[in-house]
């Protein structure tokens, strides 16, 4: 159990140190994890980012949580955030030193807008992966999958209906997971 507790939080120190952009950033780094470990599968991991999409907090330790509670339990749900979040804590306590001093070098200025399209690709890559697991089958060849098909055109059409954009983002939320749930009784 130890090893397996300190594999957990070296994999989420990994990520955590090379997923610059946010919770979305960590999901191409996930699907080399799930592939790598077989802790958790594809399928798993797109229910992991709508249920971290749905639920408070950042995304990334909360898909962190999720892989460290299936593979190991509760102590496994501690470990894992714990390594994720380890790198952005000690980058912050040392930026925070040194910040006003470092701001002002242009080098330093370079440094953090050539991380901007890389954290846009790590994003779309998500974004990407996501799309292609939620939206195609692979069971019987490729196909599409029409109830996910489906369901993001309503969603899509909803979003942009000119009475119901003035609706909080929690109805749609809502509304994704009541139709989530239907579609999973019929299919």
């Amino acid at each position: 159990m130890i090893v397996l507790l300190l594999r957990l939080y070296w994999e989420f120190l990994l990520i955590g140190m090379f997923s610059m952009g946010g919770g979305m950033a960590t999901v191409p780094f996930l699907f080399d994890l799930s592939q790598r470990t077989a802790w958790f599968s594809t399928a798993d991991l797109t229910t992991m980012i709508a249920i971290s999409e749905a639920t408070p907090g950042p995304i990334g330790v909360n898909m962190a949580t999720y892989v460290g509670y299936i593979t190991a339990g509760v102590p496994g749900g501690i470990v894992a955030p714990l390594g994720l979040t380890t790198p952005a804590f000690i980058i912050i306590l040392l930026v925070s030193k040194i910040m006003n001093t470092l701001w002002q070098n242009p080098k330093v200025q370079g440094l953090f807008y050539a991380l901007r399209p890389a954290s846009v690709g790590l994003i779309a890559a998500a974004a990407f992966s996501v799309c292609a697991v939620s939206l195609f089958s692979t069971e019987n060849g490729l196909t599409l999958h029409w109830p996910s098909i489906l369901l993001f055109t309503v969603m899509l059409v909803a979003m942009n209906l000119p009475k119901l954009k003035t609706l909080s983002t929690l109805w749609f939320i809502a509304m994704a997971a009541v139709a989530g749930v239907v579609f999973h009784m019929v299919d």
